[in-house]
């Protein structure tokens, strides 16, 4: 691995991302509504897996995800209905920024742990937030509440046409930071705490601190999150507790360990592999659709172990 040559080419990146985002908008005009918002859910959760790889890269996993993408999707429904905020954009990046204040207070007692003592002590602030949001009447309690249709740039796209303004923000948001977290993997701190996964002690050697790495990176997690989860809602129009659930952060696991800790693209390509799975599973094995999945994640492991974005990433990382 070439430090200089991963991390040189920031531009070639920009160039990349923004040529894939504009093919997935232009195709956007063309594809079945079905498809659209697929890709939609898609990227919103691809968002919030890409928090769990920026972790998996320092070597360790949050099982506890759902804890900002429930923050996130309450934020963007609570400040639609009552504070009168209805820009699509302002509400996503609103949901990760609160949700990224949620986390502060952790990032760094949490970064003190490492292994199975990361992961169930994310998932217990995940669950606490579930145990809150299911008790609180006034959010809705176990059902949640809907959120109506927000506007792009102070336009209210019509009917035809709502469900492709919420693919269209959706992409371009999780482009535009998926091209800032690949530019942050091959910085020099990014390069950095890939390093912290192999051998923490060399690192520490070497006059960087490995806690702090993993708080920035929970931090960068929490971002990520919270405004997947704000992207999620305003496309579903509906919020509820079970954002934070444990089954919740366990898809976001699945299709991290799917992905693998090598790219960027393969996060979100993982993520659309993990929703067509489930739907067509669920349509032709609507008993075992389950079943489906923990063979496609055995198989995965067995051919695949360092992840989809291996096939392509391994010389950069």
């Amino acid at each position: 691995m070439n430090p200089m040559t991963s991390s040189s080419s920031p531009q070639r990146t920009v160039v990349a991302g923004v040529i894939i985002i504009a093919l997935l908008l232009i195709a956007g005009t063309v594809m079945p509504k079905w498809l659209t918002f697929l890709i939609t859910m898609s990227a919103a959760n691809g968002l919030v897996s890409l928090g769990i790889v920026s972790l998996m890269r320092t070597g360790v996993v949050s099982f506890g995800q759902g804890l900002v993408f429930a923050v996130g999707g309450y934020t963007a429904a609570l400040s639609f209905g009552n504070l009168g905020m209805t820009d699509a954009i302002v509400l996503a990046i609103g949901g990760g920024l609160l949700a990224l204040l949620v986390a502060l207070p952790f990032a760094f007692l949490i970064a003190r742990y490492r292994g199975i003592f990361f992961a169930m002590l994310s998932l217990a602030l995940s669950m606490v937030l579930y145990g809150l949001l299911v008790k609180s009447q006034t959010l809705g309690g176990s059902d949640g509440f809907n959120m109506g249709r927000a506007t792009v740039f102070g336009l209210r796209p019509a009917d035809n046409w709502s469900s492709y303004a919420s693919y269209a923000v959706t992409v371009a948001l999780a482009g535009i930071v998926g091209i800032g977290m690949r530019i942050y993997f091959d910085s020099t701190r990014g390069l950095v705490a890939l390093a912290s996964r192999d051998n923490e002690i060399r690192v520490e050697y070497l006059g960087s601190s490995v806690q702090n790495l993993i708080a920035a990176n929970y931090l960068i997690a929490a971002f990520t999150g919270g405004m997947g989860g704000a992207l999620a809602v305003m496309a579903l129009g509906h919020v509820e507790p079970e954002f934070s659930f444990w089954t919740t952060s366990g898809d976001f696991v699945f299709v991290s360990i799917l992905a693998g800790h090598h790219s960027v693209l393969a996060a979100f390509i993982a993520s659309t592999v993990l929703e067509i799975v489930r739907s067509f599973s669920s349509a032709y094995f609507p008993n075992s659709w389950q079943l489906s999945l923990g063979l496609f994640l055995l198989a995965v492991i067995r051919f695949l172990p360092r992840g989809i974005g291996s096939l392509w990433e391994t010389k950069r990382s």
